[in-house]
């Protein structure tokens, strides 16, 4: 699976119920985990123990789980939950019928793959060590260059921050296009602008 040695390759069931009976999620956290996850599968480990590869001083180990589903999307939510229960360095192999996409929690946020069929799917093991390897993984799904000097937490706060600047600004060009009064017509405009120069001092900074 995704191009990982054998020796990486397990198989151990996380039963939902035995999930739910040690964290006792509230209600709606649970019912909602119920109604889009069938079940959840250890499907490999990458450590010390499965590959020639040291460990960091905060990860001894990744785990790769199949989370197999009921409906096309897993909410975030769902994420968030099995990260905050289960305190090891998890990526998430979310599968709906013959697609797949990859989800990883990190600096409080989830990010999600592109989705492809499973046997598109490769992971690049690249790294010194297992830190260095969980963070260029973590690079890979979320689309992010780690060549510009900025820690990886913070190139993804820095990231998010951009695609809310640009579904503001893309709402509030639309806004202006629409607009009849020329000088709120104005005031739109000149908002759009000042957007666009924080937009460029993020790509600057």
């Amino acid at each position: 699976m995704f191009g990982l040695p054998r020796s990486t390759e397990i198989k151990k069931p996380l039963p939902k119920k035995a999930i739910f009976d040690r964290f006792k999620p509230k209600p709606d956290d649970r019912k909602l985990f119920d109604e889009q996850i069938n079940r959840l599968v250890i499907v490999a480990e990458i450590s010390p123990q499965t590959l020639a590869v040291n460990a960091s001083l905060d990860v001894s180990a990744i785990y790769l789980i199949l989370v197999s589903l009921k409906t096309p999307e897993c909410d975030k939510k769902n994420i968030v939950l099995l990260s905050k229960l289960i305190d090891q360095r998890m990526l998430f192999v979310l599968q709906y019928e013959d697609t797949v996409r990859l989800a990883v929690y990190r600096a409080e946020r989830v990010l999600v793959s592109e989705s492809k069929s499973l046997h598109e799917w490769k992971l690049n093991l690249r790294g010194l060590d297992l830190g260095a390897i969980w963070e260029n993984i973590i690079a890979e799904i979320g689309s992010i260059d780690l060549t510009k000097g900025k820690s990886l937490d913070e190139t993804i706060i820095a990231n998010e921050c951009r695609e809310k600047l640009k579904k503001k600004i893309a709402a509030l060009e639309k806004k202006a296009m629409n607009e009849k009064q020329p000088r709120r017509k104005w005031e739109l405009v000149e908002e759009v602008k000042k957007l666009k120069n924080e937009m460029e001092e993020f790509s600057n900074g």
